[in-house]
Protein backbone atom coordinates (compact mmCIF):
# COMPACT_ATOMS: atom_id res chain seq x y z
CA UNK A 1 0.00 0.00 0.00
CA UNK A 2 1.43 3.30 -1.06
CA UNK A 3 0.77 6.50 0.81
CA UNK A 4 0.39 9.66 -1.27
CA UNK A 5 1.61 12.91 0.13
CA UNK A 6 0.29 16.22 -1.13
CA UNK A 7 2.53 19.23 -1.01
CA UNK A 8 0.99 22.64 -0.69
CA UNK A 9 3.16 25.51 -1.78
CA UNK A 10 2.64 28.63 0.34
CA UNK A 11 1.66 31.86 -1.34
CA UNK A 12 4.54 34.11 -2.29
CA UNK A 13 3.43 37.01 -0.11
CA UNK A 14 6.18 39.31 -1.30
CA UNK A 15 5.19 38.86 -4.93
CA UNK A 16 1.53 39.55 -4.13
CA UNK A 17 2.55 42.72 -2.28
CA UNK A 18 4.73 43.95 -5.14
CA UNK A 19 2.07 43.39 -7.79
CA UNK A 20 -0.59 44.99 -5.60
CA UNK A 21 1.62 48.04 -5.09
CA UNK A 22 2.27 48.20 -8.82
CA UNK A 23 -1.48 48.18 -9.51
CA UNK A 24 -2.07 50.87 -6.87
CA UNK A 25 0.63 53.05 -8.39
CA UNK A 26 -1.01 52.75 -11.81
CA UNK A 27 -4.43 53.59 -10.38
CA UNK A 28 -3.50 56.55 -8.18
CA UNK A 29 -0.64 58.12 -10.16
CA UNK A 30 -2.92 60.53 -12.09
CA UNK A 31 -4.55 61.48 -8.78
CA UNK A 32 -1.20 62.75 -7.50
CA UNK A 33 -0.01 64.30 -10.77
CA UNK A 34 -3.10 65.98 -12.14
CA UNK A 35 -1.83 68.35 -14.82
CA UNK A 36 -2.30 67.47 -18.48
CA UNK A 37 1.45 67.26 -19.00
CA UNK A 38 1.84 64.90 -16.05
CA UNK A 39 -0.96 62.60 -17.22
CA UNK A 40 0.48 62.52 -20.73
CA UNK A 41 3.92 61.72 -19.34
CA UNK A 42 2.47 58.92 -17.22
CA UNK A 43 0.80 57.52 -20.34
CA UNK A 44 4.09 57.63 -22.22
CA UNK A 45 5.81 55.90 -19.30
CA UNK A 46 3.35 53.03 -19.50
CA UNK A 47 4.04 52.64 -23.21
CA UNK A 48 7.80 52.87 -22.68
CA UNK A 49 7.66 50.22 -19.94
CA UNK A 50 5.98 47.75 -22.30
CA UNK A 51 8.43 48.55 -25.11
CA UNK A 52 11.54 48.26 -22.92
CA UNK A 53 10.34 45.02 -21.32
CA UNK A 54 9.62 43.54 -24.74
CA UNK A 55 13.12 44.54 -25.85
CA UNK A 56 14.61 43.00 -22.72
CA UNK A 57 13.11 39.65 -23.71
CA UNK A 58 15.75 39.74 -26.44
CA UNK A 59 18.65 41.50 -24.71
CA UNK A 60 18.41 40.52 -21.07
CA UNK A 61 16.76 37.11 -21.27
CA UNK A 62 18.03 35.90 -24.63
CA UNK A 63 21.35 37.70 -25.02
CA UNK A 64 20.25 39.07 -28.41
CA UNK A 65 21.53 42.58 -29.05
CA UNK A 66 19.02 44.08 -31.46
CA UNK A 67 19.44 47.45 -33.17
CA UNK A 68 16.02 47.38 -34.84
CA UNK A 69 13.41 46.78 -32.16
CA UNK A 70 11.56 49.97 -33.13
CA UNK A 71 10.60 48.26 -36.39
CA UNK A 72 8.02 46.11 -34.61
CA UNK A 73 6.63 48.78 -32.32
CA UNK A 74 6.59 51.22 -35.24
CA UNK A 75 4.85 48.89 -37.67
CA UNK A 76 2.37 48.09 -34.91
CA UNK A 77 1.73 51.82 -34.66
CA UNK A 78 1.09 52.12 -38.39
CA UNK A 79 -1.30 49.17 -38.47
CA UNK A 80 -3.17 50.54 -35.45
CA UNK A 81 -3.60 54.02 -36.91
CA UNK A 82 -4.87 52.53 -40.19
CA UNK A 83 -7.28 50.34 -38.21
CA UNK A 84 -8.42 53.46 -36.34
CA UNK A 85 -9.14 55.23 -39.63
CA UNK A 86 -11.05 52.18 -40.87
CA UNK A 87 -13.04 52.26 -37.63
CA UNK A 88 -13.80 55.93 -38.24
CA UNK A 89 -15.10 55.10 -41.72
CA UNK A 90 -17.24 52.29 -40.30
CA UNK A 91 -15.47 49.44 -42.09
CA UNK A 92 -13.96 47.87 -38.95
CA UNK A 93 -16.57 47.16 -36.25
CA UNK A 94 -14.39 46.79 -33.14
CA UNK A 95 -14.04 49.08 -30.09
CA UNK A 96 -11.17 51.52 -29.79
CA UNK A 97 -9.94 49.76 -26.66
CA UNK A 98 -9.03 46.65 -28.69
CA UNK A 99 -7.06 48.43 -31.41
CA UNK A 100 -3.68 48.01 -29.62
CA UNK A 101 -4.14 44.25 -29.96
CA UNK A 102 -4.14 44.76 -33.74
CA UNK A 103 -0.82 46.52 -33.29
CA UNK A 104 0.38 43.55 -31.26
CA UNK A 105 -0.55 41.05 -33.95
CA UNK A 106 1.07 43.28 -36.57
CA UNK A 107 4.29 43.38 -34.55
CA UNK A 108 4.12 39.61 -34.15
CA UNK A 109 3.55 39.09 -37.89
CA UNK A 110 6.54 41.21 -38.90
CA UNK A 111 8.63 39.56 -36.16
CA UNK A 112 7.74 36.19 -37.70
CA UNK A 113 8.69 37.53 -41.13
CA UNK A 114 11.95 39.28 -40.28
CA UNK A 115 12.87 37.10 -37.32
CA UNK A 116 13.10 34.00 -39.49
CA UNK A 117 16.12 35.62 -41.11
CA UNK A 118 17.65 37.49 -38.17
CA UNK A 119 17.50 34.69 -35.61
CA UNK A 120 19.40 32.29 -37.83
CA UNK A 121 22.50 34.02 -36.51
CA UNK A 122 23.52 35.10 -33.02
CA UNK A 123 25.94 37.55 -31.47
CA UNK A 124 27.40 40.25 -33.71
CA UNK A 125 25.90 38.92 -36.98
CA UNK A 126 22.44 39.03 -35.37
CA UNK A 127 22.98 42.64 -34.30
CA UNK A 128 24.15 43.67 -37.77
CA UNK A 129 21.22 41.93 -39.48
CA UNK A 130 18.71 43.69 -37.20
CA UNK A 131 20.40 46.99 -38.00
CA UNK A 132 20.08 46.28 -41.71
CA UNK A 133 16.41 45.37 -41.29
CA UNK A 134 15.80 48.59 -39.38
CA UNK A 135 17.40 50.72 -42.08
CA UNK A 136 15.44 48.86 -44.76
CA UNK A 137 12.10 49.51 -43.07
CA UNK A 138 13.00 53.15 -42.39
CA UNK A 139 13.88 53.67 -46.07
CA UNK A 140 10.60 52.03 -47.08
CA UNK A 141 8.70 54.39 -44.78
CA UNK A 142 9.90 57.31 -46.88
CA UNK A 143 9.33 55.57 -50.20
CA UNK A 144 5.84 54.10 -49.86
CA UNK A 145 3.82 57.12 -48.85
CA UNK A 146 0.50 55.39 -49.56
CA UNK A 147 0.92 53.30 -46.42
CA UNK A 148 3.44 55.26 -44.36
CA UNK A 149 2.14 58.73 -45.18
CA UNK A 150 5.52 60.13 -46.21
CA UNK A 151 7.10 62.81 -44.04
CA UNK A 152 3.69 63.98 -42.80
CA UNK A 153 2.82 60.55 -41.45
CA UNK A 154 -0.66 59.13 -40.87
CA UNK A 155 -3.09 60.78 -38.46
CA UNK A 156 -6.38 59.70 -36.94
CA UNK A 157 -8.97 60.51 -34.28
CA UNK A 158 -9.41 58.16 -31.35
CA UNK A 159 -12.77 59.68 -30.35
CA UNK A 160 -14.96 57.51 -32.55
CA UNK A 161 -18.65 56.83 -32.13
CA UNK A 162 -20.69 57.41 -28.99
CA UNK A 163 -19.45 57.10 -25.44
CA UNK A 164 -19.72 53.87 -23.46
CA UNK A 165 -20.43 54.59 -19.80
CA UNK A 166 -19.07 58.07 -20.41
CA UNK A 167 -15.79 56.77 -21.85
CA UNK A 168 -14.76 58.32 -25.16
CA UNK A 169 -10.95 58.23 -24.72
CA UNK A 170 -10.94 61.91 -25.53
CA UNK A 171 -9.72 63.18 -22.12
CA UNK A 172 -6.08 62.34 -21.32
CA UNK A 173 -7.08 60.64 -18.06
CA UNK A 174 -9.31 58.12 -19.85
CA UNK A 175 -6.53 57.35 -22.31
CA UNK A 176 -4.12 56.93 -19.41
CA UNK A 177 -6.25 54.30 -17.71
CA UNK A 178 -6.56 52.36 -20.96
CA UNK A 179 -2.76 52.38 -21.22
CA UNK A 180 -2.48 51.46 -17.53
CA UNK A 181 -4.66 48.37 -18.05
CA UNK A 182 -2.57 47.26 -21.02
CA UNK A 183 0.63 48.01 -19.08
CA UNK A 184 -0.38 45.92 -16.08
CA UNK A 185 -1.55 42.97 -18.20
CA UNK A 186 1.47 43.12 -20.50
CA UNK A 187 3.94 43.34 -17.63
CA UNK A 188 2.21 40.41 -15.92
CA UNK A 189 2.28 38.29 -19.08
CA UNK A 190 5.93 39.06 -19.77
CA UNK A 191 6.81 38.18 -16.17
CA UNK A 192 4.88 34.93 -16.54
CA UNK A 193 6.86 34.21 -19.72
CA UNK A 194 10.10 34.31 -17.75
CA UNK A 195 8.74 31.47 -15.56
CA UNK A 196 7.75 29.21 -18.48
CA UNK A 197 9.97 26.41 -19.84
CA UNK A 198 10.52 28.52 -22.97
CA UNK A 199 11.65 31.47 -20.84
CA UNK A 200 14.02 29.25 -18.87
CA UNK A 201 15.53 27.62 -21.95
CA UNK A 202 15.92 31.11 -23.45
CA UNK A 203 18.13 32.00 -20.49
CA UNK A 204 20.10 28.83 -21.14
CA UNK A 205 20.55 29.84 -24.78
CA UNK A 206 21.91 33.15 -23.57
CA UNK A 207 24.35 31.57 -21.10
CA UNK A 208 25.48 28.39 -22.86
CA UNK A 209 24.07 27.78 -26.36
CA UNK A 210 26.40 24.84 -27.02
CA UNK A 211 25.04 22.93 -24.04
CA UNK A 212 21.46 23.69 -25.11
CA UNK A 213 22.17 22.20 -28.53
CA UNK A 214 23.81 19.21 -26.85
CA UNK A 215 20.69 18.37 -24.80
CA UNK A 216 18.54 18.43 -27.93
CA UNK A 217 17.07 21.95 -28.23
CA UNK A 218 17.33 24.12 -31.33
CA UNK A 219 18.78 27.45 -30.25
CA UNK A 220 17.58 29.08 -33.45
CA UNK A 221 14.02 27.96 -32.80
CA UNK A 222 14.14 29.19 -29.21
CA UNK A 223 15.44 32.59 -30.33
CA UNK A 224 12.82 32.73 -33.07
CA UNK A 225 9.92 32.02 -30.70
CA UNK A 226 11.19 34.62 -28.21
CA UNK A 227 11.59 37.09 -31.08
CA UNK A 228 7.96 36.59 -32.10
CA UNK A 229 6.65 37.06 -28.56
CA UNK A 230 8.81 40.15 -28.13
CA UNK A 231 7.44 41.56 -31.40
CA UNK A 232 3.88 41.06 -30.15
CA UNK A 233 4.40 43.16 -27.02
CA UNK A 234 6.38 45.75 -28.97
CA UNK A 235 3.39 46.04 -31.31
CA UNK A 236 1.12 46.53 -28.29
CA UNK A 237 3.31 49.44 -27.18
CA UNK A 238 3.26 50.90 -30.68
CA UNK A 239 -0.53 50.59 -30.92
CA UNK A 240 -0.98 52.41 -27.63
CA UNK A 241 1.38 55.13 -28.82
CA UNK A 242 -0.62 55.71 -32.00
CA UNK A 243 -3.82 56.08 -29.97
CA UNK A 244 -2.16 58.44 -27.51
CA UNK A 245 -0.66 60.82 -30.08
CA UNK A 246 -3.18 60.17 -32.90
CA UNK A 247 -0.39 60.44 -35.46
CA UNK A 248 2.35 58.10 -36.65
CA UNK A 249 5.43 59.31 -38.53
CA UNK A 250 8.54 57.63 -39.89
CA UNK A 251 10.35 58.47 -36.66
CA UNK A 252 8.69 55.51 -34.91
CA UNK A 253 10.68 53.04 -37.04
CA UNK A 254 13.90 55.06 -36.99
CA UNK A 255 17.25 54.10 -35.55
CA UNK A 256 16.94 56.72 -32.81
CA UNK A 257 13.91 54.95 -31.33
CA UNK A 258 15.67 51.57 -31.41
CA UNK A 259 18.72 53.15 -29.80
CA UNK A 260 16.56 54.62 -27.06
CA UNK A 261 15.13 51.19 -26.23
CA UNK A 262 18.64 49.75 -26.01
CA UNK A 263 20.07 52.64 -23.99
CA UNK A 264 17.37 52.86 -21.35
CA UNK A 265 16.92 49.10 -21.02
CA UNK A 266 20.62 48.92 -20.25
CA UNK A 267 20.49 51.87 -17.84
CA UNK A 268 17.56 50.36 -15.99
CA UNK A 269 19.24 46.97 -15.75
CA UNK A 270 18.81 44.28 -18.39
CA UNK A 271 19.68 41.43 -16.02
CA UNK A 272 16.65 42.02 -13.79
CA UNK A 273 12.99 41.92 -14.78
CA UNK A 274 12.15 45.28 -13.17
CA UNK A 275 15.19 47.00 -14.68
CA UNK A 276 13.47 47.94 -17.98
CA UNK A 277 10.56 49.36 -15.95
CA UNK A 278 13.02 51.81 -14.39
CA UNK A 279 14.49 52.41 -17.83
CA UNK A 280 11.10 53.18 -19.37
CA UNK A 281 10.39 55.78 -16.70
CA UNK A 282 13.83 57.36 -17.17
CA UNK A 283 13.35 57.44 -20.94
CA UNK A 284 10.27 59.64 -20.72
CA UNK A 285 11.82 61.86 -18.05
CA UNK A 286 14.83 62.39 -20.31
CA UNK A 287 12.88 62.94 -23.52
CA UNK A 288 10.26 65.24 -22.03
CA UNK A 289 11.79 67.02 -19.03
CA UNK A 290 15.55 66.98 -19.62
CA UNK A 291 15.13 68.01 -23.26
CA UNK A 292 13.16 71.07 -22.08
CA UNK A 293 15.76 72.05 -19.48
CA UNK A 294 18.82 72.06 -21.74
CA UNK A 295 19.70 71.71 -25.40
CA UNK A 296 22.66 69.56 -24.43
CA UNK A 297 20.49 66.81 -22.98
CA UNK A 298 21.77 64.17 -25.40
CA UNK A 299 25.33 64.91 -24.28
CA UNK A 300 24.34 64.52 -20.62
CA UNK A 301 22.58 61.28 -21.49
CA UNK A 302 25.68 59.98 -23.23
CA UNK A 303 27.85 60.86 -20.22
CA UNK A 304 25.46 59.08 -17.87
CA UNK A 305 25.57 56.01 -20.10
CA UNK A 306 29.37 56.15 -20.15
CA UNK A 307 29.68 56.28 -16.37
CA UNK A 308 27.08 53.53 -15.93
CA UNK A 309 29.07 51.27 -18.25
CA UNK A 310 32.26 52.05 -16.32
CA UNK A 311 30.98 51.81 -12.74
CA UNK A 312 27.64 49.95 -12.82
CA UNK A 313 27.35 47.76 -15.93
CA UNK A 314 24.41 45.94 -14.37
CA UNK A 315 22.28 49.10 -14.44
CA UNK A 316 20.29 50.77 -11.71
CA UNK A 317 18.49 47.53 -10.85
CA UNK A 318 21.78 45.83 -10.01
CA UNK A 319 22.71 48.68 -7.66
CA UNK A 320 19.37 48.33 -5.91
CA UNK A 321 19.67 44.56 -5.53
CA UNK A 322 23.26 44.68 -4.27
CA UNK A 323 22.36 47.18 -1.59
CA UNK A 324 19.24 45.23 -0.63
CA UNK A 325 21.51 42.26 -0.02
CA UNK A 326 23.77 44.38 2.16
CA UNK A 327 20.76 45.76 4.03
CA UNK A 328 19.40 42.24 4.58
CA UNK A 329 22.55 41.39 6.53
CA UNK A 330 22.41 44.66 8.47
CA UNK A 331 25.60 46.19 7.03
CA UNK A 332 24.09 49.14 5.15
CA UNK A 333 24.67 51.50 8.08
CA UNK A 334 28.41 50.98 7.70
CA UNK A 335 28.48 52.39 4.20
CA UNK A 336 25.86 55.13 4.06
CA UNK A 337 28.43 57.84 4.86
CA UNK A 338 30.44 56.79 1.81
CA UNK A 339 27.29 56.95 -0.31
CA UNK A 340 26.60 60.46 0.93
CA UNK A 341 30.17 61.57 0.19
CA UNK A 342 30.03 60.03 -3.31
CA UNK A 343 26.71 61.77 -4.01
CA UNK A 344 28.04 65.18 -2.91
CA UNK A 345 31.22 64.80 -4.94
CA UNK A 346 29.23 63.64 -7.98
CA UNK A 347 27.04 66.72 -7.71
CA UNK A 348 30.14 68.93 -7.59
CA UNK A 349 31.52 67.22 -10.70
CA UNK A 350 28.17 67.55 -12.45
CA UNK A 351 27.96 71.24 -11.56
CA UNK A 352 31.39 72.06 -12.97
CA UNK A 353 30.88 69.98 -16.11
CA UNK A 354 27.36 71.32 -16.68
CA UNK A 355 28.48 74.95 -16.52
CA UNK A 356 31.22 74.30 -19.07
CA UNK A 357 28.88 72.37 -21.35
CA UNK A 358 26.20 75.05 -21.19
CA UNK A 359 28.72 77.79 -21.97
CA UNK A 360 30.00 75.87 -25.00
CA UNK A 361 26.46 75.26 -26.28
CA UNK A 362 25.58 78.91 -25.71
CA UNK A 363 28.55 80.09 -27.77
CA UNK A 364 27.75 77.66 -30.57
CA UNK A 365 23.98 78.06 -30.73
CA UNK A 366 23.13 81.41 -29.14
CA UNK A 367 26.29 83.43 -29.67
CA UNK A 368 24.39 86.16 -31.53
CA UNK A 369 22.33 86.84 -28.38
CA UNK A 370 25.38 87.80 -26.34
CA UNK A 371 27.83 85.95 -24.18
CA UNK A 372 25.80 85.84 -20.96
CA UNK A 373 23.50 82.98 -20.03
CA UNK A 374 21.45 81.94 -17.05
CA UNK A 375 21.84 78.45 -15.63
CA UNK A 376 20.52 77.00 -12.33
CA UNK A 377 19.66 80.49 -11.14
CA UNK A 378 23.10 82.03 -11.80
CA UNK A 379 24.39 84.23 -14.61
CA UNK A 380 27.54 83.15 -16.44
CA UNK A 381 29.63 84.84 -19.10
CA UNK A 382 30.66 82.32 -21.73
CA UNK A 383 33.57 84.55 -22.82
CA UNK A 384 34.89 85.23 -19.35
CA UNK A 385 38.13 83.45 -18.45
CA UNK A 386 37.23 83.73 -14.76
CA UNK A 387 34.04 81.74 -15.27
CA UNK A 388 35.85 79.12 -17.35
CA UNK A 389 38.58 78.85 -14.72
CA UNK A 390 36.04 78.60 -11.92
CA UNK A 391 34.05 75.88 -13.70
CA UNK A 392 37.25 73.95 -14.46
CA UNK A 393 38.42 74.27 -10.85
CA UNK A 394 35.08 72.97 -9.55
CA UNK A 395 35.16 70.08 -12.03
CA UNK A 396 38.72 69.00 -11.26
CA UNK A 397 38.25 69.39 -7.51
CA UNK A 398 35.09 67.31 -7.66
CA UNK A 399 36.83 64.60 -9.70
CA UNK A 400 39.70 64.41 -7.21
CA UNK A 401 37.39 64.19 -4.21
CA UNK A 402 35.19 61.67 -6.02
CA UNK A 403 38.18 59.41 -6.67
CA UNK A 404 39.23 59.56 -3.02
CA UNK A 405 35.70 58.75 -1.87
CA UNK A 406 35.43 55.99 -4.45
CA UNK A 407 38.57 54.29 -3.19
CA UNK A 408 37.29 54.47 0.39
CA UNK A 409 33.94 53.10 -0.75
CA UNK A 410 35.56 50.20 -2.62
CA UNK A 411 37.58 49.31 0.47
CA UNK A 412 34.50 49.39 2.73
CA UNK A 413 32.45 47.45 0.19
CA UNK A 414 35.07 44.71 0.02
CA UNK A 415 35.14 44.40 3.80
CA UNK A 416 31.35 44.18 3.91
CA UNK A 417 31.29 41.43 1.28
CA UNK A 418 33.83 39.46 3.30
CA UNK A 419 31.71 39.85 6.42
CA UNK A 420 28.63 38.71 4.49
CA UNK A 421 30.42 35.59 3.30
CA UNK A 422 31.50 34.83 6.89
CA UNK A 423 27.92 35.32 8.09
CA UNK A 424 26.59 33.00 5.39
CA UNK A 425 29.07 30.29 6.38
CA UNK A 426 28.20 30.77 10.05
CA UNK A 427 24.49 30.30 9.32
CA UNK A 428 25.18 27.24 7.18
CA UNK A 429 27.19 25.74 10.03
CA UNK A 430 24.24 26.17 12.36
Amino acid sequence: MTVKYHEFKPYNVGRWVIWSLFALVLVFAPKLFTSSLSVTMLSQMGIAIIACLSYNMLLGHGGMLSFGHAVYSGLGSYMTIHALNMLTKGTLPIPVSLLPIIGGFAGMFFAMLFGYVTTRKSGTPFAMITLGMAELVFAMSLMFSEFFGGEAGVSGNRVVGGSVMGITYGPPAQMYYLIAVYTFISVGLMFAFTRTPLGRILNAVRDNPERVEFIGYSTQRVRYLAFIISGFFAGIAGGLGSLLFEIVTAEVVGAARSGAYLLFTFLGGATFFFGPIIGGVLMILAFVLLSEITKAWLLYLGLVFLFMVMYAPGGIASLIMMNLRVAAFGFLRRIWVSYLALAVCALVVLLGAAVMIEMVYHLQLNGAMGSTLKFIGFTFDAKSLDHWFGASFVLLTGLGLFELCRRQYVREWGEIQEDIEKEIKRREAL
